[in-house]
């Protein structure tokens, strides 16, 4: 599905919106019910990703296909092979298979696991032959992606001798580290996180529980990036959200201010504002703990012709697509003057966007939605549009109550 995306020059954002419950708290969450079925799930994600996931936690033997979920692949792997009687086959779309798991299963097989690489090694598919885990001591890389790190955390009180965790070196993705233990804690089950130790005790049970799952804030910044790039005195409404969040990409809050973006807490909901301020011309930001919203900041930087040097991106590499690369290639289309490494982004101020640009999304959600707010400035098109429906289904449906034209073609 290819879109045309435009809106009138002078439009002036007014509006509530509801946004769907975090993928990354609902796959964390779906998991630990899996473990634990005296658990109940409030305001889950309606993501491509959290369908899938539960769909692989329901299979006990044969084939799950993940499709493009990363997520689901690295935490379905942790809970098959901790499932002892289970037998399955782990894969995926194209990409899927192109993206490395070798580290996670090295992980699983120190404590004892039994999976095998169906094609390529160090990739999926992979089939995992569930069984009983005993060995509770293990170690990864520190700067790896934190789903590796929390497929483990996320079965450890399942384990019967629960989980020493050892994180070598610096680490990166702190704030979802920080929510997995977050949600093991808020079900009962006891951890430390101490230097770059990690301790998981195990839990043969949890009392009933009902989890609210709070709204995704990776979402949230497409409507930072269209307030952003508005008049001044627009107001967008958006909800379920809380001032003390798990989510790393709440820094939107501190980040968006330098782009004249103030933002109120009150009643479970956030009230974004466009107010006047003087923006720099660059724009530096450390985003080792919120990747995700690196392409949201680089296209909000581009329309409102500033530059930026985006920093802390090496998980990138291995996402959806080469987010790196994609940024590179959709952003010179369009005009900028970009570079990119395998860990940062660079771009020049520039006040010139050329329209009608179509946009390819590379079977990356984040893609389609980082740029459709570009259309407040120039017209544009999305080629592959429906990929949203990975993380956020009702996103062009909630442009369109922003005014936005969008049209098939």
């Amino acid at each position: 599905m290819k879109l045309h995306l435009s809106t009138a020059t002078d439009i002036l954002l007014q509006h509530e919106i509801g946004i769907t419950g975090s993928k990354s708290e609902s796959n964390r969450l779906l998991l630990l019910q899996a473990l634990f079925p005296n658990i109940k799930i409030k305001n889950i994600s309606n993501s491509d990703d959290a369908v899938v996931m539960q769909k692989g936690l329901a299979i006990s033997n044969g084939v799950v296909d993940i499709h493009h979920a990363g997520t689901a692949m690295r935490f379905l792997t942790g809970y098959f092979a901790a499932q002892e009687g289970k037998s399955v086959t782990l894969t995926g779309s194209k990409r899927m298979t192109q993206r490395p798991i070798k580290i996670l299963v090295d992980a699983l097989r120190d404590l004892g696991a039994d999976i095998v690489y169906a094609a390529k090694e160090g990739y999926p598919p992979i089939k995992v032959n569930g069984k009983k885990l005993t060995e509770n001591k293990v170690s990864l890389p520190a700067n790896i992606s934190s789903q590796y790190i929390s497929s483990l955390l996320l079965i450890a009180p399942s384990l019967e001798n629960g989980l020493e965790l050892e994180l070598v070196g610096k680490i990166t993705s702190v704030p979802y580290i920080k929510m997995t233990l977050a949600l093991l804690t808020e079900i009962g089950v006891r951890s430390s996180f101490k230097g770059n130790q990690i301790k998981v005790f195990p839990k043969t049970s949890v009392d009933s529980k009902t989890v609210t799952v709070e709204s995704d804030w990776s979402s949230a910044s497409y409507f930072y990036s269209l307030v952003a790039l508005s008049k001044v005195g627009t107001e967008i409404t958006l909800s379920s959200y809380k001032q003390n969040s798990l989510q790393g990409d709440s820094v939107l809050v501190e980040i968006y201010e330098a782009f004249g973006v103030q933002t109120k807490f009150a009643d479970n909901k956030i009230f974004l504002k466009k107010t006047a301020v003087s923006r720099p011309s660059k724009i530096n930001c450390q985003l080792e703990n919120a990747p995700d919203i690196a392409q949201t900041i680089a296209v909000t930087c581009f329309g409102l012709g500033l530059g930026c040097h985006l920093t802390g991106l090496h998980t990138l590499k291995i996402k959806e697509t080469d987010r790196l690369e994609a940024l590179y290639t959709e952003l010179s289309k369009l005009g900028a003057v970009i570079s990119v490494t395998d860990k940062d982004l660079t771009l020049e101020p520039s006040k010139h966007i050329n329209p009608d640009i179509a946009i390819n999304t590379y079977n990356d959600h984040r893609m389609a939605m980082a740029f459709a707010p570009l259309a407040m400035k120039t017209s544009l098109y999305v080629n592959d549009a429906e990929v949203v429906s990975k993380s956020y289904p009702d996103f062009w449906n909630d442009l369109q109550k922003l005014q936005f034209h969008i049209k098939q073609v």
